[in-house]
């Protein structure tokens, strides 16, 4: 656990070294020593140059299949993955069966993921069994180690359960994570309505579906004086409603998945189920305002949404294929494909993530435990079935060439080099 990393350029807001070339030594899990220049014997070191180190990325939104899917993934692949993909922290879902809607599954996650390099923060539900009638038992949760509550991939429905969860969780300061969907305009829709959806033929997921959400829920949390943060934002208008909100003042962030800053709609031209995610593929126009909202701070964080299949539930007809893809080992690259710069990158999936749970960043200083990452902006690798480590395998990445490479990724007193 001994490693001296030479010649990195830092990449951290809160550090004195922030855009620096500078020299780290990790000793027993702390970082022993950051200077310009480091020497020391009997210790392996790594040439740097020209490459990135920033705090290990955090995803906000992330599927295990643990409890209940495991034949989708379980702890043990999915943190594998997360590690490779420069991620040290990861909120898990409560999609899982059953659903994470007591303190016993809390515990039982919490317990499972014990001296694992990646963090692992359990996400309660705001409903009992995620069935939107009763609230769960939130506080139980948070005191077990909670940090936020959704309902995962079931939109909040009812507005009266959505205001009574912001206001509960003023009492003990949790967070509400909405994911915006009318799901009576979503109706059995499967992609983005628009020309392509009319080209193929195929129902269209209007973008109202999810802007009516977004305008709903932050009247109630206006109305509550409570935190929410959106998930998975997706259209155009709903980074403007947001926008609208923060210069209003109110207390609103949200993410936007990293698949739906570099794919359109016309990615489904050829059916293929892999491209099936939800919310929809948008057009070119979302993508570019989704880009924009993440330049000027609409848009506080990127998440992977990573959701693993079995392949008897992705390699059959698009009208009956699940939604998602996985996407833990891609961000970096995909983010690097988006046209963003490493500070952009580093601020999307390492900084804000963890301030929107009101988490610490970690730190890079003396004495501080090494939690980082090490990143070549300009490295090539391919995603192969070999390097992918998720129990699932689908991509539309898969079997090709990405530009974006994690070298190294530190937590925990453990070091796992990537691809």
């Amino acid at each position: 656990m001994n490693l001296l990393i030479k010649s990195a350029t830092v990449v951290h807001p809160d550090s004195p070294f922030h855009n620096q070339v500078a020299d780290i030594l990790i000793k027993d899990g702390l970082i022993s020593q950051i200077a310009a220049s480091i020497s020391v014997d009997d210790t392996d070191s790594i040439d740097a140059t020209g490459k990135y180190l920033a705090p290990g990325f955090f995803d906000l939104n992330c599927n295990v299949g643990e409890l209940g899917l495991e034949t989708k993934e379980d702890l043990q692949t999915g943190t594998a993955a997360a590690a490779a993909g420069g991620f040290t922290g990861i909120a898990l879902m409560p999609n899982t069966h059953p659903p994470v809607h007591s303190k016993a599954e809390v515990e039982y996650l919490l317990n499972r993921a014990k001296g694992n390099l990646v963090d692992i923060y359990p996400l309660g539900t705001i409903s009992n069994k995620r069935e939107g009638k009763d609230l769960s038992e939130m506080y139980d949760m948070f005191k077990s180690g909670a940090k936020a509550f959704t309902d995962g991939n079931c939109p909040v429905q009812d507005a009266g359960l959505m205001e009574r969860a912001l206001l509960y969780v003023q009492g003990f300061g949790a967070k509400v994570i909405s994911y915006a969907e009318d799901a009576f305009i979503a109706g059995k829709a499967k992609m983005n309505e628009g020309v392509v959806s009319t080209m193929l033929g195929m129902k269209g997921l209007p973008s109202l579906a999810e802007e009516l959400m977004v305008a709903r829920d932050i009247y109630l949390a206006e109305d509550s004086g409570t935190d929410i943060h959106f998930t998975t934002v997706s259209t155009a208008r709903s980074v403007e409603l947001i926008r609208e909100a923060k210069k209003r003042g109110l207390k609103v962030t949200c993410d936007t998945a990293i698949h739906n800053i570099v794919l359109t709609d016309e990615a489904l031209m050829g059916f293929d189920s892999l491209y099936k995610v939800k919310p929809p593929l948008r057009t070119q126009a979302d993508v570019d305002a989704l880009i924009a909202g993440l330049k000027d701070g609409t848009i506080d964080a990127l998440v992977t949404q990573h959701t693993p299949h079995e392949i008897e539930f992705k390699d059959v007809e698009f009208e009956v294929a699940e939604y998602g893809i996985i996407g833990l080992q891609t961000a970096f690259s995909l983010a690097v494909k988006a046209g963003l710069s490493i500070e952009l990158i580093v601020e999307k999936l390492s900084i804000n993530p963890r301030r929107v749970l009101n988490l610490d960043v970690p730190a890079f200083a003396e004495g501080q435990p090494a939690n980082l990452v090490l990143l070549d902006a300009g490295g090539e690798w391919t995603y192969s079935r070999d390097s992918n480590l998720s129990k699932s395998f689908n991509s539309p990445f898969l079997g090709q060439n990405l530009k974006g490479k994690v070298l190294l990724t530190c937590n925990n007193h453990q070091i796992i080099y990537s691809n």
